[in-house]
């Protein structure tokens, strides 16, 4: 099958062409290098160089026979979600729509979107959250992705696509970049790399932080394989684990063989206190199962972290 992996130049996008890849399909790079890098990607994976929202996306790539898309290019930030809701929505409702219409155009068969499981749901009733959980998103971030679902709903009635959600837990693994809150993992890596204290963020009556679903890359990408060809509708990937952000600082330290102290923030408005994801309908209809457990997924990281400081200048 020949598959559009859009944003496949960045840390998840690449991890899903190097799958897509080792199980036989051709794939199609799209990435505006924005935050990906050529370097991500497998000798020989074609690349296109564009942005999700061109208006001429559809017709430069018609000729390309594009079956299947999986579409990871967005804004990542929710911090720069609140700041800036109108480039958010631009990219990420406007961009999927932008790419659900090429899909179209292209005669593609199958959609695979992106989402959010750990900000589509809010601060949830109980965890792990299963996909029937009410909506209650908390930031733009989070509004934009429970809008790209609804018009996949619509593409799917109305065009007969075939359309599957993955919504991810926190993912973590290499080539994931330290910025923002969504690359805690990498971002505790850089720090203890640099032997500067990173600070954990405790919300009244939780010292040791947050709680958080992490999910291994890897393990996301696999998701992506098996929903070129089974399921449709939403599926949470994730552990269903609640790991707190102390403990995965202990659990980083412990991949690295070192030891390092760690601050106390303040509980930083609009985080989720606790987030665990029941993915048993992706067991059921996918046949999808987490492999990695977090600290298994966090010594593949380390080790692959090590390597990029070695290989500086």
């Amino acid at each position: 099958m020949k598959v559009l992996v859009s944003g496949g130049a960045g840390f998840i996008g690449s991890h899903v062409v190097e799958a897509l890849i080792a199980a036989g399909h051709q794939v199609v790079v799209l990435d505006d290098l924005s935050s990906g890098r050529r370097e991500n990607l497998p000798a020989g994976a074609p690349l296109v160089v564009a942005d999700i929202r061109d208006p001429d996306l559809a017709h430069r790539l018609a000729g390309e026979g594009v079956e299947a898309i999986s579409h990871h290019a967005a804004q990542i930030s929710v911090p720069a979600s609140v700041a800036d809701p109108r480039r958010d929505a631009e990219i990420n409702v406007a961009g999927t729509v932008n790419l659900l219409h090429c899909a179209v155009a292209w005669g593609a068969r199958r959609f695979i979107f992106i989402s959010s499981g750990g900000a589509i749901y809010g601060e949830p009733e109980a965890i792990p959250v299963k996909e029937n959980h009410p909506f209650r998103p908390l930031s733009p971030y989070a509004v934009g992705k429970h809008c790209g679902e609804q018009y996949l709903d619509y593409f799917n009635r109305a065009h007969g696509l075939a359309t599957v959600t993955l919504r991810y837990a926190n993912v973590y693994g290499p080539r994931q970049i330290p910025l923002g809150e969504a690359g805690v993992a990498a971002i505790f890596m850089d720090a203890l790399a640099a032997g500067r204290r990173p600070t954990i963020f405790c919300p009244p009556g939780m010292p040791e932080g947050c709680l958080r679903d992490y999910v291994y890359v890897k393990d996301c990408a696999r998701a992506n394989l098996l929903a070129l060809s089974a399921g449709q509708g939403a599926y949470n990937i994730g552990t269903g684990v609640a790991t707190s952000t102390l403990a995965l600082w202990r659990g980083i330290q412990a991949a690295a063989g070192r030891e390092l102290g760690h601050g106390l923030g303040p509980f930083r408005v609009g985080d989720i206190l606790r987030s665990a994801l029941d993915s048993g309908r992706a067991a059921r209809e996918l046949g999808w199962r987490p492999q990695f457990d977090l600290g298994a997924g966090l010594a593949e990281t380390w080790a692959w972290a090590r390597r990029e400081l070695e290989a500086r200048p």
